[in-house]
């Protein structure tokens, strides 16, 4: 009877296995869905959170109609810039949910944009809270040779209108709120920014060194104690792709995605495999322990407490899980 009950479970190994592999071929899209392959058509986008009053966000991006496998963002807070993230070209949505909010909630904030190839974009939450808005800036990816190029993005609500410097170039003047300057083109080396508000605020001095051949975005946010600013790197030298780093803040932070499945699901099937092999009665070790409560039966035979029965040992993390052998 035991030869009999080995073979079946020995049987049906072939069954657990093809179920694994199932489970791990279905899983095997979404956990690819996130990074894309490199393309020389692909595209680039980065995601900015640049409105003061909205509070943490989580950030889904996913191809236009086909939200069920988004990459996402999570804990995504004003001033927070994302690296550049490849995508084929196409129409794509941006999901904004507060931070921890279910990915299946209603999105604070939805919007759609075309992505084209070679092309890169910053798509940024921007505006008041309430009036949340996206706006879809393209991104330069050359600049003249031996010169820096550089715009404006104004993201301070307590300054709605500043005037921004970049040594004797003039960046910007008196931009508004949500607003964003085309780019300029520089001399490198180390200048002075300066950025002035239109109120009673002073003026912020800070130095910032721009190298030939770059492109920069300069953001103007709110700080604790009046403006501060974040220089984010869009593009450096002749390279075909944005640079997707940041000179300061969150920008060249790598993007949070979900985590793979396949290492979780090949644990599962080796898991499963040994669990076969155990019943089977290969490899377990096997006790004599004495019965102290009783059970409904072993086999035909009602088990009485003192009865002195088999056991198969299966360890989990240190557990030890005792199986009664007929």
């Amino acid at each position: 009877m035991k030869l009999l009950r080995r073979l079946a479970w020995l049987a049906a190994i072939p069954v657990l296995l093809g179920v694994c592999a199932a489970l791990i071929a279905a899983a095997a899209p979404a956990a690819s869905a996130a990074p894309l392959p490199s393309s020389p058509q692909n595209g680039w986008v980065r995601i900015a959170h640049l409105s003061p009053e909205a509070p943490a966000m989580d950030a889904y991006l996913y191809p236009f109609g086909d939200p069920a496998h988004p990459t996402v963002l999570k804990d995504v807070s004003y001033g927070d810039v994302s690296a550049y993230m490849a995508l084929a070209p196409g129409q794509y949505t941006l999901a904004m949910r507060g931070f921890g909010a279910p990915a299946s909630s209603h999105p604070a904030l939805v919007s759609s944009f075309m992505v084209g190839a070679k092309t890169a974009y910053t798509v940024a939450a921007l505006g008041p809270d309430p009036g949340l808005r996206v706006e879809v800036l393209q991104d330069q990816l050359t600049a003249p040779k031996g010169q820096a190029l550089v715009r404006v993005v104004q993201g301070s609500v307590k300054d709605a209108n500043v005037s921004v410097s970049y040594g004797s170039a003039t960046l910007a003047t008196q931009l508004a709120f949500g607003s964003a300057t085309s780019y300029a083109a520089v001399a490198p080396g180390v200048r002075s920014v300066k950025v002035t508000a239109s109120g009673d605020a002073p003026t912020v001095t800070t130095s910032l060194r721009l190298t030939a051949n770059s492109v920069h975005t300069l953001v103007v946010l709110d700080g604790s104690s009046g403006l501060t600013t974040d220089v984010l790197t869009d593009a450096m030298g002749s390279q075909l792709m944005p640079a997707g780093g940041a000179a300061t803040g969150f920008g060249g932070t790598a993007l949070r995605p979900s985590a793979d499945l396949l290492p979780w699901l090949a644990l599962t099937l080796a898991g499963g495999l040994l669990i076969a092999a155990g019943v089977a009665g290969f490899g377990w070790p096997r006790r004599s322990a004495t019965l102290l409560r009783a059970v409904a039966g072993v086999g035909q035979h009602p088990a009485q407490v003192g009865d002195h029965l088999d056991v198969d040992v299966l360890a989990f993390g240190g557990i030890e899980v005792f199986q009664l052998v007929p």
